[in-house]
């Protein structure tokens, strides 16, 4: 994948999730999807010991937490699952 992704999508789920978090934790979501989208490899794979599973990400910021999948041939963000421990 070349550049970064153009698009951000979520699961059913995770919009779930975010639309029952406190506005500071949502705020926090998309600090966190601004880092990501300008580095989506920069956080850790979500299961290191999987070897085609190197596009599936996790990336935590306190009580916040959420596994992303970078889609390089659509150039595109999708979020899988967002944790408020909150």
């Amino acid at each position: 994948m070349t550049g970064q992704p153009s698009a951000v999508r979520f699961s059913a789920p995770a919009v779930k999730v975010l639309d029952a978090v406190p506005e500071h934790a949502e705020d926090t979501v998309w600090d966190i999807l601004d880092a990501v989208s300008g580095d989506p490899w920069g956080f850790r794979q979500w299961n290191a010991d999987d070897l085609e599973g190197q596009d599936v990400r996790h990336a935590s910021v306190g009580q916040l937490s959420f596994t992303y999948w970078v889609d390089r041939p659509l150039c595109r963000l999708s979020v899988l699952t967002i944790t408020w421990l909150g």
